[in-house]
């Protein structure tokens, strides 16, 4: 089977297919509707052939639909009919839980994604359970207002790095996995990675598109992915 696997994020939607070595790119942002989307991933994969597609998508998706409206997308995504729109089998998964599937070699794996927000997965024993962690509450707001690129903007790269390094620690305290992985543009502007940690790399998404049509690889639970809303604040001293 041919897979066309997509990669939405809030700068840049990447493709690849099956058999193909080069991913292809077009921009995104507050203006990408699915719509939108859709006909210029196919302009870019034209000459690519696939049976079937796999998205990744920046937010919840429950049941292999999605839950919520993206925060850095335009509006329309919830109720649009991706099966329709390329006329092929579609599977969705939230994009840091792609990109950890894509990425995993075994044991309990953490992903955290630094990008345009914060994104987070887990796989344990080869089942995936994609996270919310950016969204629960944190000082004023959340953590992504603080580690995703809001917070590098507001706040400069060394505090940035100080409360990156904070979240890390944190979540290694209370998930223990055996390995972390970084992924997201901005994990590159840390100086120097934690312990049990390792950068990942953009194309383990797409490698986990691939993955999600491959029932031996991983298990993906039909379940609702309940996004962690809130929790007690954090008043660390950390500056």
């Amino acid at each position: 089977m041919n897979i066309l696997s997509i990669d939405v994020g809030g700068t840049n939607v990447k493709v690849l297919a099956t058999g193909q070595r080069e991913s292809r790119k077009i921009p995104s942002g507050p203006t990408m509707t699915p719509e939108l989307m859709v006909s210029e991933v196919k302009k870019i994969a034209k000459d690519w052939l696939y049976d079937a597609v796999s998205i990744g998508y920046p937010g919840a998706v429950s049941k292999g639909r999605i839950a919520n409206e993206p925060h850095n997308l335009a509006s329309g995504w919830v109720t649009f009919d991706f099966e329709e729109a390329f006329g092929v089998p579609v599977k969705l998964i939230n994009d840091a839980a792609m990109q950890a599937l894509g990425c995993y070699e075994g044991g309990l794996l953490l992903f955290i994604g630094f990008g345009t927000g914060l994104g987070s997965a887990l796989v344990a024993d080869g089942t995936v359970v994609p996270m919310e962690l950016g969204h629960l509450s944190f000082k004023n707001g959340t953590i992504e207002d603080y580690v995703g690129l809001r917070g590098l903007e507001r706040l400069g790269k060394k505090k940035w790095r100080r409360y990156v390094a904070y979240t890390i620690n944190r979540l290694t305290e209370t998930l223990r996995p055996d390995e972390i992985v970084l992924g997201g543009g901005n994990s590159k502007k840390l100086k120097e990675l934690p312990p049990r940690c390792r950068l990942g790399n953009n194309a383990y998404a797409l490698t986990g598109g691939f993955r999600l049509w491959d029932p031996a690889t991983v298990h993906v639970p039909l379940m609702p992915a309940n996004a962690i809303k809130s929790a007690d604040d954090e008043h660390a001293a950390i500056g």
